[in-house]
């Protein structure tokens, strides 16, 4: 008796420290938002992954003197006092020169401008378009008319256009030999709205590469364009926080 307890006292003698055991409680706090680069198709990308069941995902457009914020920088000014922290934001769709945003633009429940069902110029117009809506725990994509139709009520919502993929197929308006290539950004989800990918490229891709990489490379859905050649992301993880001129309605995870 007293030899085996010698020997299992030396077993935890040399066992070694490898740091804390990490729990489920743990792993939780881990970031809900991932970003790294990647190529699809001979395109660059940059993607952020968040789990909408956990990111604060909020919509960005004035701040509380109803001056628009315009720059990342300003945004994460405004949440210091707060104690809060900017990890992730990108534009979010399109807007006029005072920086107005074109369609539909819900923030926190407020209502600053509405849906817009009917095709124009731009893309914005080339229908069918659609609109990021955020709720409790999760973030989609709609159709326009199948979320007016629908009644969908979103805590914050902003619309853009065109849509990239529309029910698992790409928008019947995207050539594959299509010869006009920008810079763009976008957003899709995932059918139970808990997975929200945003991605830029990183060279000057057409919209039937763009929509692919959302249907065929992420598996989604859903997917909406944001903009073209203003496209910019602020990812600090990945050590990145483009600059240039003010945006309109920006989306950004706060932690």
């Amino acid at each position: 008796m007293i030899l085996r307890a010698l020997i299992l006292l030396a077993a935890l003698w040399v066992l070694p420290v490898v740091g804390p055991i990490v729990g489920p409680a743990d792993a939780a706090d881990s970031s809900a938002v991932s970003c790294s680069d990647l190529s699809y198709e001979g395109n660059r990308y940059t993607i952020c992954d968040v789990d909408a069941t956990r990111a604060q995902l909020k919509l960005f457009l004035r701040d509380d003197k109803d001056q628009v914020f315009g720059h990342f920088s300003n945004i994460a000014k405004a949440l210091e006092p707060e104690g809060k922290e900017l990890i992730f934001a990108t534009n979010a769709g399109m807007y006029h020169a005072n920086r107005a945003p074109v369609g539909l633009y819900i923030e926190d429940g407020k209502q600053e401008m509405r849906l817009i069902p009917n095709a124009g110029p731009g893309n914005f117009g080339l229908l069918p378009n659609g609109v990021f809506c955020l709720r409790q725990g999760r973030a989609d994509v709609f159709e326009t008319l199948a979320f007016r139709d629908a009644g969908i009520s979103c805590n914050s919502a902003t619309q853009s256009g065109p849509m990239l993929v529309i029910n698992g197929e790409l928008h019947p308006r995207f050539l594959p030999n299509s010869t006009s290539a920008y810079i763009r950004n976008g957003v899709g989800t995932s059918a139970d709205g808990s997975r929200v990918v945003f991605a830029i490229s990183r060279n000057a891709v057409t919209f039937h590469q763009f929509g692919s990489l959302f249907r065929d490379h992420l598996k989604l859905p859903s997917a909406l364009y944001f903009d073209g050649n203003i496209s910019r992301l602020h990812a600090p993880q990945i050590g990145r926080s483009d600059a240039g001129f003010m945006m309109g309605p920006i989306v950004g995870v706060v932690e």
